[in-house]
């Protein structure tokens, strides 16, 4: 009988650890948003021109070879060699095509289409014979060996040409990424035959699958390499991941090591990538439109006009992805913005001295400048938020020093900006500009299109909220909620207690809105500021919207900052938000 007992009760556990997870699974392969990559297509027929290697190096390597891409007139024209563009590599991952360069490349030939080829990239794609180097990493140093020989013969192609390149970019998809990494590694390889490396959906930190010898030697060379030589290493890098749709490659191995000298660097989740702000799982990260579009935007800003090829200078480099992959302003690139702007010409001058204002431009024929003083502001309020839903790259925001009324310059704030899907917004704290005596919003003339501008003026603590999040295992039986009773434009959600990655919650905001005639978008911004995994939820109010609450990277120990929830909100409606545990996405996090 006691047996028995026994037996039934290891029944009941193997049942209940297959059903946690069977959970756990689900929550992995299914519990993830929608695909909302936008599919890239090419305009004219793509065609891979095979480039002939040397003989020795064909002969030494039989399986692999080099193609560039091309399409219409530019394929036909750059069938006869030598060539004038810009080269940048294609490295394909684990089973990977070299033609799933089209993506990138059709994008980069309209955009040079579109300034007439003042500046043009010719992308060359590796073929590694599809081979399974995630489960047999054997040919992973052969792939490395054979990159910088085809590098060698990429940049022979331009020989003779008056803006000759003197090195290479690269793009590696998943594994690509971790070959391009290894180049380093080999012991004649010369660092500047690449000027910059954009890696996709790579585990840099560690094999998905460690199966063998080969591919656990691999990663501890490379990962050794770059941290013992990491005072010396200059190359720009930049890792992307794919976010919670990548179940093949988990975010949180994408992301390269953090030190503190090594500063050319950078590693984003897609889903906090602006202009992009959607998840890709592991292979739509190599055509999805909108992070191949910020890609090919970032190439382009980072070329120097006078070399015409990608430019040498890191720290532009460095504002160049900056600009594009982690925080936009909703203003062009410029390497020296002009901070001082003339605000001349016929325009009227509107003084505001309210502490919240709203402004619905529709056909305007003046342009405006509205003026808020900061004098009496500054000793009731302490920050001001403003925000406009004109998404062009036109300044839009300044500050006036010692002015009483108007000024005919101010310091353009539009570059402390940020853009978000639907409004471009500025949150300044006042005592970080005591210079300053007016804010200035301007408005453009326009015709035949209407936009809002709002600003407000607010205390701190009036808009920043603890919300604490339930405990791990209250299984989602019980929740923490707050309500968001005044009719602000901006709020701060602290997420107390959150920063593990085993931590998964889910988020309900319910918006109730009063005499709301016209549809109303609300923004709300996971915002984890230990890494750039942002990731944003577009609601239509008044609604009831779920958001997943979990992590791809966990807090540092020495890290004191908090989880937000930014909700970018409207004056005419009120919010509530809820946490709670779920139970089935900490299964899934423990999995993957």
């Amino acid at each position: 009988m006691f047996l028995q007992s026994v037996s039934l009760w290891n029944l009941a556990f193997y049942v209940l650890m297959v059903f946690m997870a069977t959970l756990g699974l689900w929550d992995v392969f299914f519990g993830f948003e929608e695909n909302k990559c936008s599919m890239s297509y090419m305009f004219e027929y793509p065609e891979y021109q095979k480039i002939e290697l040397p003989k020795k190096l064909a002969k030494r390597y039989p399986a692999y070879e080099l193609y560039l891409y091309g399409e219409g007139s530019y394929a036909e024209e750059h069938k006869i060699l030598p060539l004038t563009g810009i080269p940048v590599v294609f490295l394909p991952g684990n089973a990977g095509s070299y033609k799933q360069v089209r993506s990138v490349g059709s994008i980069a030939l309209r955009k040079a289409e579109d300034i007439d080829f003042r500046y043009h990239f010719d992308f060359f794609s590796v073929n590694f014979n599809e081979e399974l180097v995630a489960l047999y990493g054997g040919s992973l140093q052969k792939q490395t060996k054979f990159v910088h020989e085809c590098i060698k013969t990429i940049l022979k192609l331009y020989k003779g040409q008056e803006f000759a390149p003197k090195s290479v970019a690269i793009i590696g998809h998943s594994m690509g990424g971790l070959v391009a990494r290894a180049l380093l590694t080999l012991k004649n390889f010369k660092q500047d035959l690449i000027n910059l490396l954009i890696t996709q959906a790579t585990p840099h930190v560690a094999p998905v699958m460690p199966l063998d010898r080969f591919i656990t030697d691999f990663y501890m060379t490379v990962n050794n390499y770059w941290i013992l030589n990491a005072r010396h290493i200059n190359l720009t890098t930049l890792s992307v991941a794919g976010g919670f749709r990548d179940y093949q490659v988990r975010s949180g191995l994408t992301f390269l090591p953090k030190l503190s000298h090594h500063t050319s660097a950078l590693s984003v989740v897609s889903s906090a990538v602006p202009k992009t702000w959607v998840s890709t799982d592991h292979l739509s990260i190599v055509w999805c439109k909108q992070l191949q579009l910020t890609t090919i935007r970032a190439f382009f800003d980072l070329i120097d006009a006078d070399t015409k090829q990608i430019t040498q200078n890191p720290k532009k480099k460095l504002s160049v992805l900056n600009h594009h992959f982690i925080r936009h302003p909703a203003k062009h690139f410029e390497e020296n913005p002009a901070i001082i702007s003339d605000l001349t010409g016929t325009s009227m001058w509107v003084p505001v001295k309210v502490s919240k204002w709203t402004y619905v431009a529709y056909n305007e024929s003046d342009k405006i400048y509205f003026t808020f003083p900061l004098a009496n502001h500054r000793k009731i309020y302490t920050h001001v938020y403003c925000q406009s839903t004109m998404l062009d790259t036109n300044s839009w925001i300044f500050g006036c020093i010692n002015s009483t009324s108007m000024c005919r310059q101010g310091i353009d704030l539009s570059w402390k900006a940020e853009l978000l899907p639907t409004i471009k917004s500025l949150m300044l704290r006042l005592q970080d500009y005591p210079s300053l005596s007016h804010l200035v919003v301007y408005v453009p003339s326009i015709h035949g299109s209407k936009f809002v501008v709002d600003c407000e003026f607010f205390k701190k603590e009036t808009r920043s909220i603890q919300l604490p999040v339930t405990h791990l295992f209250s299984f989602g039986l019980s929740s923490r909620k707050v309500i968001l009773n005044t009719s602000g434009l901006f709020y701060n959600i602290e997420l107390l207690n959150f920063g593990q990655i085993y931590q998964a919650f889910k988020i309900n905001v319910v918006s109730k809105c009063s005499g709301v005639k016209e549809e109303i978008t609300s923004i709300y911004k996971l915002h984890i500021p230990w890494s750039y995994e942002d990731s944003l939820t577009i609601a239509q109010v008044p609604s009831s919207t779920e958001i997943s609450l979990k992590l791809h990277i966990a807090q540092p120990e020495n890290d004191s900052h908090v989880a937000l929830l930014k909700m970018y909100t409207s004056s005419d409606c009120q919010y509530e938000v809820t946490v709670k545990t779920s139970f089935s996405q900490i299964l899934g996090q423990v999995i993957a």
